[in-house]
C-alpha cells in the first residue's frame, strides 16, 4: 500500500503584530536595532517611528554593533529626533579583527562617532562567553570592552553593557577599571545577586520582552529587587517580542506589552511605572530634544 499523501506543515507567517493600545503616559526604548530586517514585511525607519508614535512611544536608542551599523546609527539619530545613538563594537566582533592592532584602529573610530552630539552612549560592549571560546579571542574582547569603557568616561555618555555568560567577569571588570558614571546592564539576563550588586554600585538595569517568559523567574524576579530608580525597559527588536506576541518581530512600538507586563508583576500604576523609566532614561542619556 502507498503511503498517504503527507503535506508539509507551513512556516507560521512572521508579520510585526498591531500596535498595542497606546500608553497613558509615553515612554522610550533603551535599546533597538532598527537597521536589522525582520519579519515578511520589514519595517523602513519612517515606519517603526510612525507605530512607536501610534503606541504613544516618545523615542527609541538606535544601537550600533559592527562599525557599519554604528556608523548608520550615528546617522540616522542625527536625522530623526525620535532617535538617539548608542555605539560600539560588539562583544562577539572583537575576535574577527583578529590583532590588537586592527582591534584599535576599529575602536578609535567608535571613539570618533562617541564625539557626535546625537551619540549618547558607548554600546554594545562588553563579555561573551557563550560565543566566544578559546584564549586569544576572549583577551580580544576583554581589551575591547576595557577600551570602550574608556571611551564612555572620557566622552561623558552613557555605556550600554552585553553580558552573556559573564556576569562575574564583567562585574570584575568594571570594579577594576572603574564603571562609567551611567552604566547599563543591556537586556538584563542576571540573577537577584546580580541585581543586588547593581544596586550597590548604581548601575542600571535594562529589562527586555524576555522578562515576560514564564520560565524567566530570574528575570521577573531580579526586577522586583532592582531599585525603582535604577530600572530601564527596552526591546532589543527585532530579537525577543514579549509575550503575547512572542515569537513575532520586535519593534519600538511593542513595548508596551514589557511595560503593562512589569507594571502587573510589580502591582505598580502602568502611568506610575512609566514616569518612573522616563525619568531614569533621561537621566542616563539626557534628552532627545537637544
Amino acid at each position: 500500500m502507498n503511503d498517504p499523501i503527507r503535506t508539509r506543515k507551513q512556516p507560521k507567517p512572521r508579520d510585526y503584530p498591531e500596535p498595542p493600545e497606546p500608553v497613558s503616559v509615553g515612554t522610550y526604548d533603551n535599546h533597538t536595532h532598527l537597521e536589522i530586517s525582520d519579519g515578511d514585511n520589514p519595517l523602513s525607519v519612517d515606519k517603526h517611528i510612525e507605530l512607536m508614535k501610534k503606541a504613544g512611544m516618545l523615542g527609541a536608542v538606535q544601537v550600533g554593533v559592527t562599525l557599519e551599523s554604528s556608523h548608520w546609527s550615528a546617522e540616522v539619530a542625527a536625522q530623526y529626533e525620535e532617535l538617539l545613538a548608542a555605539v560600539a563594537l560588539h562583544p562577539n566582533e572583537a575576535p574577527l579583527y583578529e590583532t590588537t592592532e586592527r582591534l584599535e584602529q576599529a575602536v578609535s573610530e567608535i571613539a570618533e562617532l562617541a564625539t557626535q552630539p546625537r551619540v549618547r552612549a558607548i554600546g554594545e560592549t562588553g563579555l561573551d562567553f557563550f560565543r566566544t571560546e578559546g584564549d586569544e579571542n576572549i583577551q580580544l574582547q576583554q581589551q575591547s570592552f576595557e577600551w570602550h569603557i574608556e571611551i564612555a568616561k572620557q566622552s561623558n555618555i552613557a555605556m550600554q553593557i552585553h553580558d552573556r555568560d559573564a556576569h562575574s567577569q564583567v562585574v570584575s571588570t568594571l570594579r577594576r577599571v572603574g564603571a562609567p558614571e551611567r552604566t547599563v546592564f543591556h537586556c538584563y539576563s542576571g540573577d537577584v545577586e546580580l541585581a543586588e550588586i547593581c544596586n550597590e554600585n548604581g548601575w542600571y538595569m535594562s529589562f527586555a520582552g524576555n522578562v515576560s517568559f514564564k520560565k524567566n523567574t530570574h528575570l521577573q524576579q531580579s526586577f522586583l529587587v532592582a531599585d525603582p530608580s535604577l530600572r530601564l525597559i527596552e526591546t532589543d527588536a527585532p530579537f525577543l517580542a514579549p509575550e503575547p506576541i512572542r515569537g513575532r518581530p520586535n519593534a519600538p512600538y511593542l513595548v508596551p506589552h514589557t511595560l503593562r507586563y512589569l507594571a502587573s508583576l510589580s502591582e505598580t500604576d502602568e502611568a506610575e511605572l512609566a514616569k518612573q523609566i522616563n525619568h531614569n532614561t533621561l537621566g542616563v542619556y539626557g534628552s532627545w530634544g537637544d
